[in-house]
């Protein structure tokens, strides 16, 4: 005779492992690498700097 199987743990282990390839999937179609998002905030951080430095002071 063979050992029990629990039905709960595969049927959660086999919607974790679905989980986990749509957020593959998601990663591959809309993700970006840490370099790009780094590139982005550096970007937005000189670009409010040059603004503040060109308010004139009163």
């Amino acid at each position: 005779m063979g050992k029990p199987v629990n039905l709960n743990r595969y049927r959660k282990e086999k919607a974790r492992a679905e989980r986990k390839a749509r957020a593959d999937r998601n990663a591959v179609a809309f993700g970006r690498t840490k370099a790009e998002k780094e590139v982005v905030k550096l970007q937005q951080k000189k670009q409010k700097r040059d603004l503040v430095d060109h308010e004139l002071d009163e």
